[in-house]
C-alpha cells in the first residue's frame, strides 16, 4: 500500500463525492480546516515458504481485517500579504483504527508535516512529505487502497527516510511547463546520517502539459539512502529516476511510464520498470487497472535498447505485474473498494485479494 498526502491521496473521491473537510476558523485571512478519514480493510495474502538451504517448499496463505491508513490532520493557510500566503499541514497515520482498544501513544505517528509559502513566484515547502517521485512518477500508475505495483523506491527499500528533512521548490506552471527542484538534508547528529558530517541529497524534476495531456520526469539522487558495505565504509545506494506520461478522455485517464533503481549496492542488481495504468470512472466509482513488466538485472535504457535490437538480452529476473480494482459510493462521504493482485513471484509471494470501506469528513 502507497498511501500518500490525504489531501492529494484521496482529493478526487472528495472532489466526485461533494464531501468537504471541516473549517473551524477563517477570519482576517487566517482559515484552520480539519480533515481525517477512517479506513477499515480485509486482506487475504499468499507469502512463498522456503526451507533452511533457501528452496521452496510451498506458499502460505493469511488474512486479516487492519487498519488501512486511517488518517486525521489539520492544514493551515493565512494571507501575508498581496499574491503570498503561509501555510501548514500536520496529519496523524498509523492510529490503527482496527485496534484502538490497545492503542498507545507509540501508534499515533505524523509521516506529513510540513511548512511553507506559495504565491506567484511558486511554492516552497519545508518538512516531512511524500518524494517528488512518487507523486510525479508513481502514482499515476497505480495510487491505489491496497495493492500496487513495484518501483524504484520498493527496489531500495528505504522510501520512509526519503519523506523526512526536506525543503522543495516548485514553480508555477509557464504555459503548461512546471519544474521542482529539492533537497533532504541529515545533520550529523541525526541516525539515519552515517556519516561524521551533514549530508545533503537531490531531487528535481520537470512536468508539461497540455490540455489532457501531461508527461514529467525525475531524478532522485538517494544520497541520504545509505548502507554499510564489507568493508565498513558508508555508500549511497544508488539512484533512481523515471518518466511517466498521462492523457484522459472524458472519465478516463491512460497512463505509461518507464522508471529505473540504478544501484550501487553489492549483490544488488540495477532495476527497470515498464507500468501501464488506466482508471474509468463510471459514474459511481471507478474501476483502474495496471500492468507493469519489471527488469531486475537490466541495463540502462538505452543499454536495453541496444540490447534489444541485437537480440543479445542476459537478463537475470523478470516479472510481470497485475493488479485490478473497482471502488463504489455509498454516499458522499462513504466509499467500498476490493482489489486482486498478482506479483509473479516465486511461490505466489505477495499475491492477494482485499476489499474495504472508507469514511472521509
Amino acid at each position: 500500500m502507497k498511501k500518500t498526502l490525504l489531501a492529494t491521496a484521496i482529493a478526487g473521491a472528495l472532489a466526485a463525492s461533494g464531501a468537504q473537510a471541516a473549517t473551524v476558523y477563517n477570519e482576517d485571512g487566517t482559515k484552520l480546516d480539519i480533515y481525517g478519514n477512517i479506513q477499515i480493510a480485509y486482506y487475504n495474502t499468499d507469502s512463498a515458504v522456503f526451507d533452511n538451504e533457501g528452496t521452496l517448499t510451498g506458499t502460505d496463505s493469511a488474512d486479516q481485517i487492519a487498519d488501512n491508513g486511517t488518517t486525521f490532520g489539520f492544514a493551515a493557510e493565512h494571507v501575508i500579504s498581496d499574491g503570498l500566503s503561509g501555510y501548514l499541514k500536520l496529519e496523524l497515520d498509523d492510529i490503527k483504527a482496527d485496534e484502538m482498544a490497545t492503542a498507545n501513544d507509540a501508534n499515533d505517528s505524523g509521516d506529513t508535516a510540513y511548512v511553507g509559502l506559495k504565491g506567484n513566484f511558486g511554492d516552497v515547502r519545508l518538512g516531512s512529505y511524500d518524494q517528488l517521485i512518487d507523486d510525479w512518477i508513481q502514482d499515476p500508475i497505480t495510487n491505489n487502497e491496497g495493492f500496487d505495483v513495484s518501483d524504484s523506491t520498493t527496489a531500495h527499500g528505504d522510501g520512509g527516510n526519503q519523506q523526512t528533512d526536506k525543503v522543495t521548490y516548485t514553480s508555477p506552471s509557464f504555459s503548461g511547463m512546471q519544474f521542482a527542484v529539492g533537497t533532504q538534508y541529515k545533520g550529523d547528529s541525526e541516525s539515519e546520517n552515517l556519516e561524521d558530517s551533514g549530508n545533503a541529497s537531490f531531487f528535481g524534476g520537470a512536468k508539461y502539459t497540455a490540455g489532457a495531456f501531461s508527461i514529467a520526469a525525475v531524478y532522485d539522487n538517494l544520497d541520504n539512502v545509505q548502507y554499510i558495505d564489507g568493508n565498513g565504509d558508508v555508500d549511497s545506494v544508488g539512484d533512481q529516476y523515471g518518466v511517466t506520461a498521462q492523457y484522459t478522455v472524458d472519465t478516463l485517464r491512460v497512463s505509461a511510464k518507464v522508471e529505473r533503481f540504478d544501484s550501487d549496492i553489492s549483490g544488488s542488481d540495477s532495476t527497470n520498470f515498464y507500468g501501464l495504468g488506466a482508471r474509468y470512472g463510471y459514474g459511481n466509482g471507478d474501476i483502474y487497472a495496471a500492468y507493469q513488466y519489471i527488469d531486475v538485472g537490466a541495463g540502462t535504457f538505452l543499454s536495453e535498447l541496444d540490447e534489444i535490437i541485437q537480440d543479445e538480452q542476459d537478463r537475470d529476473e523478470t516479472y510481470n505485474e497485475v493488479i485490478l480494482g473497482a471502488n463504489y459510493s455509498i454516499s458522499d462521504a462513504m466509499y467500498v473498494w476490493s482489489e486482486v493482485a498478482w506479483y509473479d513471484r516465486e511461490g505466489d509471494d505477495g499475491d492477494g485479494v482485499g476489499v474495504g470501506v472508507t469514511y472521509l469528513f
